[in-house]
């Protein structure tokens, strides 16, 4: 068993951020804590942080702060080399790093950068590091600029490097290779690696390589005109604009940066033009050059334009601006989401992750964190695809996350609305989305629309309802979007951000309707707490449930908290705990407590119990030192709705929680509610717990 990593490279922009990223995110989805360390970094944090500590930290929130992530800055790591006073270093690089192992269930250790003066000494520095930490490494050589040869040699010399040292290599990874060249670099390597050695070629990806117009800006200085909000913005091309209009047309490509002197108003308006056009491809900004700006008419109409792109001016000429501009490389910071999703997916396509993970993380910690717990339903969701529907094409936090789960590849979605809009506004919020998992679809003009309507009204005449009416209510998302999930064309529905909740459970209690032996819907919240993650019931749908709809609501409660990797100990609440308390809200959570045992004698239910008694191991030992729930309670089950939705909040408000929910429960098929002050995150994790429900069903 190792608890610990080193990732090593041999040279600059090898890609190792992309490495770390995939790593961390496996690991985190088995240990409750992981460290990270990098032992020699750039620069010192009051000059600047570094790009991938920072990252890494702020978006796995690791609890490790920034001054214990380094022994030493590249200058003083120099300092002590030149001085011959190799032993110090290693020795203070051992201390750090041991004072955050004891703290941690895995340590990931990451190399040096290779980048700025000493870099002759680093690759052995790495390989010492590794061998007085006892770490084994994964190695990473790059492809960019090499040929098939290339790649192989400096794989396998690395390789030789960390064996002639006695340094344990896990996996080789040959990352940024031409995508012409994977397949011979893949078998090349396999048959000359070590068998125990894992093999990952990673292809090339624009995506990842190229960068953002917010990198070009603080890469090459110069003002930002306009377009801030539109700066993660990536570019793929650049043009320099110093031709006719009608011929500059012919040089624009997808995402493309036009350099421009500031006096040709015509290309600028031409590129603004050509960005809103359905007929040329999206611009990613214009840096204007040679310190001129646009003259005072051509500012004017730029401000009024409806769309406006990033557009920075710089001092430079044409040609020392284009010089830069290929000079520039893209790191993946903290701030942009968009990089760090597909760093992740990129490691878990490309790496065997099964392999590494019972090379390096051979042991399962107790409880689940919410990281793991999220990582676990990414996993799940993937397992099998679902379709979801979204009725609520017209919200921008809605397109959002459907773009952030169909870059991930976790769902087919179909989103209601006027396709012609929803493709708008995609174009108008800078995403780009996978068209081959992705319905847009209008209800009234719907193939299925005459069947829907039918199908309603055949449903609900007994209720009343006409042909006429049917057809109406069928144009409602909401009816239409339940429909979808009752027919089979759809596995599952979310909405919520626009409409209420009442209005999207409406149509699904009409025709979807409850599973046998299930009389009550209600909800459950995934409460993700600092280091646990607790379940929330009843918290939106039940105003005042009786003794029996209780017990109903906690079973259910406690299949969902299984479905979904929790262990369930029930706690039922109440304002006093065992025997303590008189009255009749006391008795009714009594009673529901008997029943939920007589009904599920497998399940772990304790009730009466205050909240403190339910969650705090000295509070619940001191008031029911016998039971087995009192200190560990998983499920909290809230005596009404009054209760509940006010303490869900709280604990949210107060704790920094992330509350994943409503997520409704009983229905025959999967239909979630989002509030509608709903963030993309909300969206995004709530079409995940209902692609995994669909998939119980």
């Amino acid at each position: 068993m190792t608890k610990s990593i080193f990732i090593a490279t041999a040279e600059a922009y090898s890609g190792k951020s992309v490495i770390a990223l995939g790593l961390v995110n496996m690991l985190l989805g088995k240990a409750q804590k992981i460290g990270y360390f990098k032992p020699i970094i750039n620069a010192g944090p009051q000059e600047q942080l570094d790009a991938h500590i920072e990252t890494i930290r702020s978006h796995f929130q690791l609890p490790v702060a920034y001054e214990a992530t380094y022994a030493y800055t590249r200058p003083q790591a120099l300092r002590l080399l030149e001085s011959d006073k190799q032993g110090e270093l290693i020795e203070t690089i051992i201390r750090k790093y041991k004072q955050l192992e004891d703290q941690y269930d895995f340590m990931v250790v990451e190399g040096s950068d290779f980048l700025g003066q000493g870099t002759a000494y680093e690759f052995d520095s790495n390989i010492s590091i590794a061998k007085n930490l006892g770490t084994p490494v994964l190695l990473i050589i790059s492809g960019t600029g090499k040929t098939t040869a290339q790649v192989v040699s400096a794989m396998l010399t690395a390789l030789r490097s960390f064996e002639a040292r006695e340094v344990q290599v896990l996996a080789a990874v040959a990352n940024k290779i031409n995508p012409e060249q994977v397949d011979d670099v893949r078998e090349l390597l396999r048959v000359q690696l070590p068998a125990d050695v894992i093999l990952a070629v990673i292809p090339e990806d624009k995506n990842l390589l190229n960068p953002t117009m917010k990198e070009i800006h603080e890469q090459l200085g110069g003002t930002l005109l306009f377009g801030e909000e539109l700066l993660t913005n990536q570019v793929d091309n650049f043009v320099t604009g110093a031709m006719q209009v009608p011929k500059f047309l012919n040089y624009l490509k997808e995402n493309v940066l036009i350099v421009t002197p500031g006096d040709r108003g015509d290309i600028i308006i031409c590129a603004l033009q050509a960005n809103v056009s359905a007929s040329y491809p999206k611009v990613a900004g214009i840096v204007l050059s040679a310190d001129s700006l646009p003259e005072e008419p051509i500012m004017r109409l730029i401000k009024g334009s409806q769309t406006v792109l990033p557009i920075i001016a710089v001092k430079t000429g044409t040609f020392q601006t284009s010089a830069q501009l290929w000079a520039i490389q893209s790191r993946i910071t903290p701030d942009n989401r968009e990089k760090i999703d597909l760093a992740i997916q990129t490691f878990e396509r490309y790496v065997d992750v099964h392999a590494l993970d019972q090379r390096i993380a051979a042991f399962q910690s107790a409880g689940i964190t919410p990281h793991m717990f999220q990582y676990r339903l990414l996993q799940w969701a993937k397992r099998q695809r679902r379709h979801i529907v979204l009725p609520e094409g017209n919200d921008d936090r809605i397109l959002r996350a459907a773009a952030r789960l169909l870059h991930q590849d976790i769902v087919d979605l179909t989103i209601l609305g006027s396709p012609e809009e929803i493709t708008a506004s995609f174009k108008r919020l800078g995403l780009e989305v996978n068209n081959d998992h992705l319905h847009l679809v209008d209800p009234a003009n719907s193939a299925h629309y005459e069947d829907y309507a039918q199908t309603f009204y055949e449903l609900r005449k007994a209720k009343g309802v006409n042909m006429d009416m049917a057809y109406d209510m069928l144009r409602d998302v909401s009816y239409f979007g339940s429909m979808m999930v009752y027919k089979g064309h759809a596995d599952g529905m979310v909405s919520g951000a626009v409409h209420t909740t009442q209005h999207t459970i409406r149509p699904a209690l009409q025709f979807i309707k409850t599973k046998p032996g299930v009389s009550v819907v209600s909800s459950v919240f995934f409460m993700c707490l600092p280091d646990r993650v607790a379940v929330f019931g009843d918290c939106a749908v039940n105003p005042n449930p009786t003794a029996e709809q209780l017990a109903e609501i906690a079973i259910s409660s406690a299949e969902s908290s299984q479905r979904f990797g929790i262990e369930p100990r029930l706690a039922m609440l109440s304002y006093s705990s065992g025997t303590s308390g008189e009255g009749a809200d006391v008795d009714k959570v009594r009673k529901a407590t008997q029943l939920v045992k007589e009904k599920r004698p497998d399940l772990k239910v304790e009730g009466p119990i205050q909240y403190d008694a339910a969650v705090d191991p000295i509070v619940g030992k001191q008031k029911l030192p016998n039971s087995e729930v009192a200190g560990q309670a998983s499920v909290l089950i809230f005596p009404d709705l009054n209760t509940g939705n006010n303490t869900y909040k709280a604990v949210q408000r107060e704790t920094g929680a992330l509350a994943i929910g409503p997520v409704l429960q009983g229905l025959n098929k999967p239909v979630n509610d989002l509030s509608r002050g709903c963030t993309v995150d909300d969206v995004f994790n709530t079409v995940i717990i209902t692609a995994i429900q669909s998939q119980a069903e």
